[in-house]
């Protein structure tokens, strides 16, 4: 079993990336992917506690990017370690875009009369804070008394606080991702569903024409149907599959990594050795 979603201190889960580590082994995880949101920090400080724990680590990141005016987010992962230069300058765009996203959504809060500062966040999320840290910060100060409160009134697409952030474009960020010795993965398709105004198989298939070469079919979100549905699509456009539990710690508290919700979640390692053979480039 493996897993290929997870997420450390370095972006927006709770466990660091050693811990992260020790709960795998822990649960009997034959190999993982950290893949963290914009960042390859938290597989940086992985690789030393696996490599001890005999555990293998798979860099992986997690990328917001924009297909046909909706925010797509996308699995990068690299079998053979870290892309190279071209592809860590580019990431340090997104990365100031991020921080440029954190200062107005800030201001948008103060501006609703919520008193809260950037470095309340980041001292939450580091250098890769995003809406969950917002999320924590609203409810240690009493403006609302959950996670999922904080971002139905605040931080959701549709919510009054929520504030759009300049993301990389979908076709462009799974050609960079290929040319950097990786394989892109749409991540939990069944958000695609959120506000679509056609067919998923339509959606698909054009993010097939951009070029993306596999879907996440197994995802903590995806009912057993779901899943049935997305390895469908997956055969039908020749897409690799993947899958991974979206882990986040206590900032997802019902989701446990390996198995998921409730135990919805077996991801074999088989698809790893997959992923291995769809990153290699293909002679002639």
């Amino acid at each position: 079993m493996i897993d290929l979603h997870t997420h450390t201190t370095e972006s927006d889960g709770t466990d660091s990336p050693a811990e992260l580590v020790a709960l795998a082994v822990g649960a009997g995880l034959e190999a993982l992917a950290i893949t963290d949101h914009d960042t390859m920090l938290g597989y940086q400080k992985a690789m030393e506690p696996a490599r001890a724990a005999g555990l293998e680590l798979l860099c992986g990141i997690e990328l917001s990017t924009r297909f046909r005016g909706r925010s797509v987010h996308l699995l990068g992962y690299f079998p053979d370690g870290e892309p190279g230069a071209p592809f860590r300058d580019w990431l340090k765009d997104l990365q100031e875009s991020r921080k440029d996203r954190n200062l107005r959504m800030v201001d948008r809060l103060q501006s609703l009369g919520v008193a809260i500062t950037l470095e309340e966040v980041e001292r939450k999320g580091k250098s890769m804070a995003g809406r969950p840290h917002f999320a924590r910060v609203l409810m240690e100060k009493g403006y609302v008394s959950s996670i999922q409160q904080a971002f139905t009134d605040y931080l959701d697409e549709s919510a009054k606080g929520y504030v759009e952030r300049q993301e990389a474009d979908f076709a462009e960020s799974v050609d960079l991702v290929a040319r950097s010795g990786g394989v892109a993965s749409v991540a939990h398709p069944i958000r695609l569903l959120r506000n679509a105004t056609e067919p998923l198989r339509d959606t698909v298939r054009a993010m097939c024409e951009a070029g993306l070469p596999a879907l996440e079919v197994y995802h903590s979100d995806h009912s057993p149907s779901d899943v049935r549905c997305y390895e469908s699509l997956a055969r039908e456009f020749g897409l690799g599959l993947t899958g991974g539990s979206d882990y986040h710690g206590l900032n997802k508290p019902n989701i446990r990594l390996g198995t998921g919700a409730n135990g919805n979640l077996r991801v074999e390692k088989n698809l790893l050795t997959e992923l291995r053979v769809m990153a290699r480039p293909k002679s002639g």
